[in-house]
């Protein structure tokens, strides 16, 4: 099989198996279990309806299952561990006995990806990029698994749209994901498990931020990590368009097959079956002679 990201030392392993990101690039589907998500809110709040979605999501071409229980709109209120858990464990219990896919659980609480990770998940998505919980950093240096690292201003949605304005928006968005990976480093987490989001809607302008970000994501390989990419239905897109959350497909799809054509490894996306297809095209040009 053709290579589609170049030399770029891509492959992932851990106890509980491995991604080779030189062969093709991943699909992270999102799950929300959450009643006030922007996209999907409430949506799959119910167990059967969340593994339903999980299962039709594995049988389209997800390759990770990202399942969250804390909604991270702009503005959204904090819940606490026991309702966070409350919510995903249920739906990841079933999941992981019933797909193969890599589940990873989307929390900025040790708490909960503890739980998460005991019953099967594989991979942490702290868009805090471990700055949320002083636990979670030992803890995924314990359990060995890859941890995503997201760029967003201010600590938390209520106040990461504070203040969106950058003297140089890629130099300061990769200079905070630098100190954020050798603090990952220090705390016991292996370079080799690390993943990078430069968090398209955490903390950027609606009007030219997350565009800025797609035309340089190349620039993010300096850092010589797997780079995730997750603009599914955001609203920069509906800003752009004049268009409702869920008349962004066709927007999505342009943005992904920007990310994937300048390095994105693994996009994080609502629609499988379709972003999976042009994923695919987008892989065969790269791998093109």
């Amino acid at each position: 099989m053709p290579k589609v990201n170049g030399n770029q030392r891509l492959l992932m392993e851990w106890k509980g198996g491995h991604i080779d990101f030189s062969l093709k690039t991943f699909i992270m589907g999102i799950l929300n279990v959450t009643p006030d998500s922007f996209s999907d809110g409430g949506k799959f709040c119910d167990t059967g309806r969340a593994v339903e979605r999980a299962l039709i999501m594995q049988e389209e071409g997800a390759d990770i299952i990202d399942i969250g229980g804390e909604s991270s709109r702009p503005g959204a209120k904090p819940v606490s561990a026991d309702v966070e858990l409350s919510r995903v464990m249920p739906v990841l219990k079933a999941i992981v006995k019933k797909t193969k896919v890599i589940v990873s659980i989307d929390t900025i609480k040790a708490i909960v990806a503890e739980e998460a990770l005991s019953e099967g998940a594989e991979m942490v998505n702290d868009i805090s990029a471990l700055r949320g919980d002083p636990k979670m950093a030992p803890l995924v240096a314990k359990q060995e698994v890859p941890v995503v690292l997201m760029h967003m201003r201010g600590t938390a949605p209520q106040n990461m749209q504070a203040n969106t304005h950058y003297l140089n928006l890629i130099s300061e968005v990769i200079e905070f994901l630098q100190e954020r990976i050798g603090f990952a480093h220090a705390s016991g987490i292996g370079l080799s498990r690390i993943i990078i989001d430069p968090g398209i809607g955490f903390g950027k302008s609606i009007e030219k931020d997350n565009f800025t970000i797609l035309k340089h994501l190349e620039k993010f390989k300096s850092l010589g990590k797997p780079i995730l990419v997750g603009p599914s239905r955001k609203a920069f897109l509906g800003h752009l368009l004049n268009l409702p959350v869920n008349d962004r497909e066709e927007a999505t799809a342009a943005t992904v097959a920007v990310a994937v054509m300048n390095g994105a490894n693994i996009v994080r996306v609502h629609d499988i079956k379709k972003i999976k297809r042009v994923v695919q095209v987008v892989d065969a040009i790269k791998a093109a002679e």
